[in-house]
């Protein structure tokens, strides 16, 4: 694939750079609002050229994919230009600011039949897939509980995650995972369905942004599930935890497996762990998204998911009290 780049990011760096590179694709141009800022991206990243904004980009012919890794604001936005450039979009999470963009979003996807995905690239790693392949069988019996922590170092001040107006918080950055990860289990044994927000805690840093929120779900079947996140924690956390009525499953770290491929579970016999692959996450997202656009091979993750996990997200910031973005 010939991918195009919104933005010169740091998350860009490790999401499409190092994948592109692994598996044989081609970095044809990014943009930045600086160009002497993707001038540098380019030269040390080895893109092929620099367009002189993000619209040059869409517009670029040689771009099969385009990679917006913009703030979260931003995403919609240039999601929408991008689907009605004709381009075919691998959009960071959060999907938009809010389950109304999302489905603005949804909408343009529909009319121009462009393919947008957002790139929630855990679900693609041995390390998640065997978790929801016990989940699933039933092997270690129903599922009574879920909990998934979400935690990370505080950010710079100036950072846009810090910002309403660029639609930062903590749920935004790390809360749409644990969302995301429990709608993923709805098809688990005892699940009995996508889950409900029953409540939610948030500490705000600034009015409105919350820089830690732990979130209540539910269910259909009563079980119930929790997503705890935070941008002031003193450490990297990135941990899911299911627990069944046979035993418990736990993934060390589903986020960076290549940082801690283990998975431990137990069951009667004790605690057996799992040590899956240590290949990051984003090589199998690119490896699973070329494989989809190049041969149509099954893609697990499209528009529709994407409305249904920022509804999730809008209803997590009503229940703690603050608005959606």
């Amino acid at each position: 694939m010939r991918i195009g780049v919104l933005g010169a990011s740091r998350i860009a760096e490790s999401a499409i750079v190092a994948p592109a590179h692994a598996l044989g694709h081609r970095l044809v141009t990014v943009a930045a609002r600086d160009r002497a800022r993707a001038e540098e991206f380019a030269q040390r990243h080895g893109v092929e050229r620099v367009s002189d904004d993000y619209a040059a980009v869409l517009a670029d012919p040689e771009v099969d994919l385009v990679y917006n890794p913009l703030a979260n604001a931003l995403h919609a936005p240039w999601n929408i230009r991008a689907l009605e450039a004709g381009r075919t979009v691998l959009t960071e999470k959060p999907f938009a600011r809010n389950a109304a963009e999302a489905r603005e979003v949804a909408a343009v996807a529909q009319r121009t039949g462009g393919r947008i995905v957002e790139a929630f690239h855990y679900l693609f790693h041995p390390v998640t897939q065997r978790v929801f392949e016990i989940a699933r069988s039933g092997e270690l019996g129903d599922l009574t509980g879920v909990e998934v922590v979400m935690a990370m170092p505080e950010p710079d001040a100036g950072d846009p995650r810090w910002s309403l107006e660029m639609a930062g918080g903590a749920i935004m950055d790390l809360g749409c995972y644990g969302l995301h990860v429990c709608r993923m289990l709805a098809d688990a044994a005892g699940a009995g369905g996508a889950p409900r927000v029953v409540s939610a805690q948030a500490d705000e840093r600034d009015p409105g942004v919350d820089a830690a929120t732990t979130i209540d779900l539910e269910f259909p079947s009563g079980v119930p599930a929790r997503s705890v996140n935070s941008m002031v924690h003193p450490r990297f956390e990135f941990t899911m935890r299911l627990l069944f009525t046979g035993g418990e499953v736990f993934a060390h770290d589903f986020i960076r497996p290549n940082l801690d491929g283990r998975v431990s579970v137990t069951d009667a016999s004790g605690v057996h762990v799992e040590r899956l692959s240590t290949r990051p996450t984003y090589h199998y997202q690119l490896d699973a998204l070329a494989a989809h656009l190049e041969t149509g091979a099954p893609y697990p993750l499209d528009v529709d998911d994407a409305v249904a996990t920022m509804e999730l997200v809008d209803a997590a910031y009503r229940a703690a009290g603050l608005a959606p973005r």
